[in-house]
């Protein structure tokens, strides 16, 4: 221990032993000092004792980066990029987990020993309880970007190096890891370092919009800034939005800007995730489309709705209806996307089979027509019909769902076409209005229709010809003025046939019929799991790798009611928000559907096969593969899926690799 380091201890004793308190004002030094009481306080740590830098073993840390793989990815390229700018100034640049453990890692070969002695390197442990008041620990305490040079460390081993920390935080608002640029000797002054300061913060942004991007291809991003020349090359705040107008992700400068909007300091605000459009901006949410990219940035001037300052705004409609509308149409993406109300593009993530039910649905939204709903149980068909309903211009009228398989035969009649006092034995002395009246003015689904009552068929059907309903005891029918919408996981055909189900009313109720897939035959799996544990209570959760393909090999009989299940499940018993394959409910304990090399007898080889004859995402698909010379392994990593949603998009499509003739899987 040498003399510098001697007192460097009795300063950090001193300035926690003290009674006096710690200075308010939000200077360098209260942070410092705020941490070092935290260290010896609440972590136990002994400023005397000095300590080497931890280093996690290979398999500790490659748990680490499993859990923030794809978040890595995308910050690899602002790592590159920032160590490109400070390499020669001695720096090495680090990017560590939420837990404070470096995942990634740039330096000079020529120096490994040296940094990893002193920590800076991969897999080296520096959350502040462990290393003690350091830039990654202090940052991922206090969520703040800082300096901690020298002897602003806690522990004196460290105080030759200076080390510069901003937090990341995802579009949820959740701190998700840390980018450091680290030197094992400076210049004594510690405002030497605020232009590595000011970098750090600058790369940050970047790679938290990166991620912001890729994190919401599938929503309505809004990209805003103060000056409309920079509003298209350098957006200063991102905020996504759900079909329904509510935020569903937003960047960190998004959130700080409408903190000091509302008057409160630090970035207080209560989380922004579910708030509507109209409430936070001076504008409709139907006039989102006067601020696409197309109309030249001064013109597109939004105002606060709170202090009515004025922001830019430029528009991005979501990625797969962009790619629907390029790939169809050969115009602008937007046109496109607009005939496809937000409520129904909701739905889907990208699935083909999905997407081409919806694009039926949003041209029949306002017909007079009756729709039929096929679909397994669990598939989405209530989703489905209430998206109908909030597209149609019978939205602000009532949606009235009945459940013909739950209602007892006995009631039915009475549940749906209403009563009089007294009609029936047990009706009761105040009588009551049917759902079917109930409906009046907007959408009546009745779902599991194949379960009505014969007997009641017939007056369903005078309920359609003749828009008119009697309730029981009644002399007089009631006009009534609903849309229906039916569902049913029965073949209704065979039960016509079997004179189980009327044909004339079969006739009345297909007016135009969807079928809806089920879970297991949906490429968007990905998308729909990100979707439910976004809308969820709770906080923001991450989902292992091995968990992510465990819910891949899953055939979910149950659909999408299985699948909200099953995550609700894994949120509840999931520890440090990380969900697992062991927090998975006990019936996913195995995989239940075996690897498929199956799939390549699903079609021809690819020198036979007409990529002309695919839809758009299987010629998009198949450029994927033949640029990868058909590394099935590559295309997953690529995409961002797994090998199995790989191999079902490919049987989707009738894709066969070349290098499966033989019936192999490679």
């Amino acid at each position: 221990m040498d003399m510098r380091q001697r007192k460097h201890i009795e300063a950090v004793v001193e300035a926690t032993t003290r009674n006096a308190p710690v200075v308010a004002a939000r200077t360098h030094e209260a942070i410092i000092e705020s941490s070092w009481r935290r260290c010896v306080h609440q972590y136990g740590l002994d400023p005397s004792r000095m300590q080497e830098a931890r280093i996690l073993p290979q398999t500790r840390l490659r748990e680490h980066q499993q859990r923030i793989d794809d978040f890595a990815r995308i910050a690899r390229h602002g790592l590159q990029t920032l160590y490109s700018q400070v390499a020669g100034l001695g720096y090495v640049v680090l990017l560590t987990d939420a837990q404070g453990v470096t995942v990634d890692y740039l330096g000079d070969a020529n120096t490994d020993a040296s940094l990893r002695r002193a920590g800076l390197y991969l897999g080296a442990q520096w959350s502040e309880n462990g290393a003690g008041t350091c830039a990654v620990g202090t940052a991922l305490a206090t969520g703040q970007a800082l300096t901690v040079h020298q002897v602003d460390h806690f522990d004196a081993t460290h105080i030759p190096l200076t080390c510069t920390a901003a937090p990341l935080f995802d579009s949820l608002g959740s701190l998700t890891a840390i980018l450091d640029i680290s030197a094992l000797t400076s210049p004594q002054a510690r405002d030497s370092q605020s232009l590595a300061l000011h970098l750090v913060r600058i790369y940050a942004s970047h790679i938290e919009n990166a991620n912001f991007l890729r994190a919401h291809r599938q929503d309505w991003i809004l990209k805003l800034n103060a000056a409309p020349e920079f509003l298209d090359v350098d957006p200063d705040f991102l905020i996504a939005l759900d079909a329904s107008g509510r935020v569903v992700g937003h960047n960190r400068r998004a959130h700080e800007m409408l903190a000091a909007e509302h008057g409160l300091r630090d970035a207080s605000l209560p989380s922004l995730i579910g708030t509507a459009f109209e409430s936070l901006f001076e504008a409709r949410l139907d006039d989102l489309g006067r601020f696409v990219y197309s109309r030249p940035s001064e013109l597109r001037a939004l105002a606060l709705a709170k202090s009515g300052a004025l922001l830019y705004l430029s528009v991005m409609p979501p990625a797969p209806l962009w790619q629907r509308g390029a790939a169809s149409k050969g115009g602008p993406p937007a046109a496109h996307a607009a005939k496809i109300p937000p409520p129904l593009a909701a739905l889907s993530g990208g699935d083909a089979a999905l997407d081409r039910q919806l694009e039926r649905a949003a041209k029949l939204v306002d017909s007079p027509i009756n729709l039929l709903i096929n679909g397994e149980t669990g598939s989405g068909k209530e989703y489905f019909a209430k998206a109908l309903h909030q597209a149609s211009a019978r939205r602000g009228g009532p949606f009235v769902a009945v459940n013909c398989a739950a209602i007892p035969e006995t009631l039915i009649e009475s549940e749906l076409f209403g009563h009089l006092p007294n009609s029936f034995s047990g009706a009761g002395p105040k009588g009551k209005r049917g759902l079917i009246q109930e409906a009046d003015g907007g959408t009546l689904f009745l779902d599991e229709i194949g379960d009505m009552p014969r007997e009641l068929q017939s007056r369903l059907l005078r309920v359609l010809a003749e828009g008119e309903v009697l309730a029981i005891g009644a002399s007089r029918p009631v006009s009534v003025d609903v849309r229906v919408v039916s569902a049913t996981h029965h073949p209704l055909d065979d039960l016509m046939k079997s004179g189980r189900f009327r044909e004339d009313l079969y006739y009345r109720l297909n007016g135009a019929r969807f079928t809806l897939p089920p879970l297991r035959e949906r490429s968007d799996l990905d998308w729909l799991i990100q979707k439910l544990l976004a809308e969820a209570p709770g906080g923001k959760v991450a989902l292992s790798p091995s968990a992510r393909d465990r819910l891949h090999r899953h055939r979910w009989p149950g659909n999408l009611r299985e699948l909200c299940n099953a995550l609700r499940y894994a949120r509840a018993v999931c520890s440090d928000g990380h969900i697992d394959v062991d927090d998975l409910p006990e019936n996913f304990a195995e995989p239940v559907v075996p690897p498929l090399p199956a799939v390549a007898a699903l079609s021809t080889p690819e020198a036979e096969f007409d990529s002309h004859l695919l839809p758009p995402e299987g010629m998009l698909l198949m450029q994927y593969l033949r640029a990868a010379s058909w590394n099935l392994s590559a295309v997953a990593r690529q995409i961002g899926v797994s090998r199995m949603t790989l191999y079902r998009r490919m049987a989707r499509f009738g894709i066969r690799s070349p290098n499966q003739r033989d019936g192999g899987a490679h």
